[in-house]
């Protein structure tokens, strides 16, 4: 493998040049909507002597670069990473990545775990990042499908930001999607050596999206899971707080109580699959202070003999330069306008 080769970390999001192609369509069709305006009003010659527009070729050039943007950016979101330039970094400065996935289902809301599922578990975790100052440190929020909100850094305080602004918004579509949430966090970890543990939190049943299987990755990615479950394995009726008046009501749907159900026996079978550890944490109060000690740590100490770690080196900024280029070059072929008097 040559020192120039390098891949993707999230090559899923290229479906945004769709996006991207869209809205340059819709800049053409404006271009010609205002061209066809014109011409209802002025003769050609008057356009010739009265307006001042671009010249043909200037709208072509500048749509150019603005769809060339848009280009740019995609191809950063997709996080190009060099593959035969690397960093090392010491074990002793950064020894553990950890992902936290955690569910913003509605369900959440559920005020069984004082003051709601959710905000206690938003405690925990900025609770529990205190005792991993080395580590680095990522977040998933998931319901009916998973979203990156934080992803690994060293920056505590960023992550912190983002746990504080996760909540059942953050991820537009309902259910419990277990599955999707673990392929989205381990599509996350750089490869190689290191600890690499996945802290998952959920309260629900997972909707069909095998997460068994999603757990065998991990697995063969060197990835423990950390599986806390919240709520009943009996299931309860669930009782939530409006998150902007505090008010607690039954959840209804087609006018039948919904009913909370913890999917233990799935979380059981993930740790087991992963060699991690499955916390059944029920209803009582979270506590993730002790989970660290008790199963987090011990995962950590046990990669400590690996001397370094291998980080594929991030090359997005020469995107993010090459569309603020393209949009600075858009905007001066745009107001260059060339003015024809007769």
């Amino acid at each position: 493998m040559s020192d120039f080769d390098f891949t993707w970390a999230s090559p899923e999001q290229v479906h945004w040049i769709w996006l991207a192609l869209a809205i340059v369509v819709g800049l053409g069709a404006l271009e010609l909507q205002r061209a066809d305006a014109l011409a209802r009003f002025m003769s050609p010659a008057m356009q010739a002597r009265l307006a001042s527009r671009p010249t043909r070729e200037r709208i072509f050039l500048r749509l150019g670069l603005v769809f060339l943007a848009l280009v740019c950016g995609v191809l950063a979101v997709m996080r190009p990473q060099a593959r035969g330039q690397t960093e090392t970094t010491a074990r002793a400065q950064t020894n553990a990545d950890v992902i936290v996935v955690l569910d913003v289902s509605k369900s959440m809301l559920a005020t069984d775990v004082p003051p709601t599922r959710l905000t206690r578990a938003r405690i925990e975790i900025k609770n529990m990042i205190k005792q991993l100052s080395t580590a680095r440190v990522g977040l998933v929020a998931f319901a009916g499908r998973a979203a990156m909100m934080c992803p690994l850094t060293a920056d505590h305080a960023f992550f912190n930001l983002a746990v504080d602004g996760v909540d059942t918004r953050s991820v537009s579509r309902g259910g419990t999607r277990i599955g999707d949430a673990l392929r989205t966090a381990v599509r996350a970890f750089p490869k190689g050596q290191g600890a690499k543990l996945i802290v998952l939190i959920t309260d629900g049943e997972d909707h069909e999206s095998f997460p068994l299987d999603a757990a065998k990755e991990a697995r063969d990615a060197g990835i423990h899971v950390i599986a806390v479950g919240l709520g009943s394995e009996t299931g309860v009726p669930l009782m939530i707080a409006d998150p902007k008046t505090g008010a607690v009501s039954q959840l209804m749907h087609d006018g039948a109580p919904v009913i909370s159900k913890l999917d233990g026996d799935t979380l059981r079978q993930i740790a087991v699959t992963t060699e991690g550890a499955y916390v059944p944490a029920g209803t009582s109060a979270l506590d993730l202070e002790s989970i660290v000690n008790q199963h987090v740590k011990p995962i950590v100490r046990d990669a400590d003999d690996a001397a370094t770690r291998v980080i594929p080196t991030e090359l997005y900024p020469w995107w993010v330069l090459a569309a603020l280029i393209a949009l600075v070059g858009s905007v001066w072929v745009g107001s260059a306008t060339e003015r024809r008097l007769s």
